[in-house]
């Protein structure tokens, strides 16, 4: 009875400190805390529009400066290999600009030697770094990016290179990139830094565009001849499109889709039509973008999209699945607010799945019209058992239920945010990162995820064919080591666990070979200590790396997996919990190593939800299971 008396233990701390912590509208408030990039963009925002906000710059400037590396760089996480020159040019940019920075102090020189020895600003390959350097007129418009006309906006949808083939995510930066592109546009003022500095010498090397990149061009250059008036007044129209595109997606709080990045990208978009500086479209962005900061006593930052319907919807179903009755207050409240988040308007996921109501959630508090399958799948399970007694929330079921299965992409299994939007020509442009943003194709967790609540919550089995579908996708996806590639965890570990419990909930049964090889591979690379680390690097390389140490969320996950899998705990798991357990008690930098994936090579997320969410979930599972 050790074992359980322990778990009890833990799942009461946990679930007293999240009452405590819950919100009155019945919401949770943890921070979504990213790298230095968004800090970073903000700081050099705010001092190209002259907007004395000094108190969150300096804030902002000694976050940024509490991160550098003794080598003079810094890093997206702990154990990415020789710094990471995107973030260190944007870093270093971001000190100087402040003010509260110069060039003769000891930790901006050693900045400046560690970009000069890796190239400079020519090798900087991250685009939004490269938009914000030619936006602020520290280099030429990436060619990759010139090259691609804004008469683009104008094809057809049946067309196939169209705007709307680009991911959701792309399409908002792209965008106002383009705009800015076409005009050629910079701005400066009296206090920019000039990085002139950061320019190594070299030869000019062959920029030719390789064949598919341009293989792609000519194919939007022959839609764009198809189209009707002369080239003059044809780019106008594209201008036009391209404003109200951006102008039509600006959510209440300001923010264009509520992502900081993109609003940030909005904004000097709309300085490049001509905008001033003191228009309310930028002075409510500004606003949005400051109310995304996220504050401690050790430091401030900015969220690139609070997670605020994410973690309520995961904390309240990690709280049922610990025992928590669905009539208790924190769970009304919580089912309440997640009501009041429910979209009733289309959103650009209408285009590729029409004649669909809508009835998805998104990720922030003020999404309206960008919603997930993730987010929603998450907000249905809360909802689930109070459905059954009240009518509003059996409506509410419905409609989500509805637009969750109208997702399904044709190949079986299921995107982030849009149809069938897996265009591979897509993959071909010239930008860092491209295959993983300029597209949305069905992922492993997201496949995984879904059936897990489709089978445990909607009791679907494979004897549905839409469900068959979806688990024939799966187990043609799995790795030849058994894992699952995550596209939106940190990475294989998060995969397999959704994958696993995804086929487990509509009915594979344990004997089948694909379980049984997620299973032992998840066996295979539990560390010493019992529990499971993973690096981030994995999500660059397509090959399972690990940390060497062990993070709570990916050890939930795994011990998550293994309950699903097991009908008996075995000494393998025990170990697992036990150092999930101890974990808890940590606060080192493994409980704050980044766990979240959202770009590969570029953006990471660290979840102050997650060490909450994950142990509660995985605790509370293996309590239902074995308890008696």
């Amino acid at each position: 009875m050790g074992i359980l008396s322990d778990i009890d233990e833990q799942i009461h701390r946990l679930t007293t400190t999240l009452f405590q912590r819950q919100e009155s509208n019945g919401s949770w408030h943890f921070c979504f805390e990213n790298g230095m990039t968004i800090d970073a963009y903000v700081i050099i925002l705010l001092r190209t529009l002259n907007i004395q906000n000094e108190a969150l710059i300096r804030r902002l400037h000694d976050r940024i400066l509490a991160e550098q590396q003794p080598e003079g760089c810094w890093k997206l996480f702990r154990d990415e290999e020789e710094g990471n020159l995107s973030a260190s040019v944007e870093a270093y940019y971001a000190l100087l600009y402040s003010g509260y920075s110069r060039l003769t102090d000891e930790p901006v020189r050693r900045a400046k030697l560690f970009i000069q020895s890796k190239g400079g600003l020519q090798k900087v390959n991250s685009l939004l770094t490269q938009v914000i350097l030619a936006a602020t007129g520290q280099s030429k418009w990436p060619d990759s990016i010139v090259a691609i006309p804004l008469e683009v906006l104008l094809l057809p949808t049946f067309f196939p290179i169209n705007f709307f083939e680009f991911s959701g995510y792309s399409r908002v930066h792209l965008a106002p990139v383009l705009i800015m592109a076409d005009r050629n546009f910079s701005i400066k003022t009296v206090h920019t830094p000039e990085l002139y500095d950061l320019n190594v010498h070299r030869m000019d090397t062959d920029e030719r565009p390789s064949r598919t990149f341009q293989e792609m061009l000519d194919s939007i250059q022959s839609g764009i001849n198809k189209l009707l008036g002369t080239p003059q007044y044809i780019h106008q129209v594209a201008t036009t499109k391209a404003e109200q595109f951006i102008v039509q997606r600006i959510e209440s709080d300001g923010t264009l889709y509520s992502y900081a990045s993109s609003t940030i990208l909005m904004i000097f978009a709309l300085l490049a039509l001509g905008y001033p500086k003191q228009h309310p479209l930028i002075t409510h962005a500004v606003q949005g973008i400051i109310a995304m900061r996220c504050s401690s006593s050790r430091k401030t930052t900015i969220q690139n999209s609070p997670s605020t319907v994410w973690d309520t919807a995961l904390l309240a179903y990690a709280l049922q699945e610990a025992g928590v009755a669905n009539n208790h207050l924190a769970i009304r409240k919580a089912s309440a607010y997640l009501l009041s988040r429910q979209h009733h308007k289309p959103g650009d996921w209408i285009i590729h799945n029409p004649n669909t109501v809508p009835g998805g959630w998104g990720f922030s508090e003020t999404n309206t019209i960008n919603p997930d399958v993730d987010d929603t799948t998450a907000a249905l399970r809360v909802i689930q058992g109070i459905s059954r007694t009240d009518s509003s929330y059996k409506e509410a079921r419905n409609r989500g239920l509805n637009w969750v299965l109208s997702m399904q992409n044709n190949d079986g299994g299921w995107p982030a945010f849009e149809k069938n939007t897996n265009n591979e020509m897509l993959t071909w442009l010239a930008i860092d990162g491209a295959k993983s943003a300029a597209i949305d194709p069905s992922e492993a967790d997201l496949t995984g995820r879904t059936l897990e609540y489709l089978g445990n919550f909607a009791g679907l089995r494979t004897r549905h064919e839409f469900i068959k579908s979806a688990t024939y996708w799966l187990i043609n996806h799995q790795e030849q080591d058994g894992s699952w590639y995550g596209r939106w965890g940190i990475c294989y570990i998060y995969g397999t666990w959704a994958a696993l419990t995804g086929l487990k909930a509509v009915g594979l049964s344990t004997q089948h070979e694909t379980i049984q090889k997620g299973a032992r591979w998840l066996l295979s690379i539990q560390n010493p200590d019992g529990g499971w680390g993973e690096s981030c690097r994995s999500d660059r390389l397509l090959v399972y790396v690990p940390l060497g140490e062990s993070t709570p969320s990916q050890t939930a996950w795994a011990l998550d997996a293994l309950i699903a899998v097991h009908s008996q705990p075995t000494v393998a798991m025990n170990r697992g919990v036990y150092r999930l357990i101890a974990s808890l008690q940590e606060d080192k930098w493994t409980t704050s190593y980044p766990t979240g994936a959202g770009l590969p090579g570029n953006f990471y997320v660290h979840y102050h939800s997650y060490r909450y969410i994950w142990p509660l979930l995985a605790l509370g599972h293996y309590r239902k299971k074995y308890g008696n």
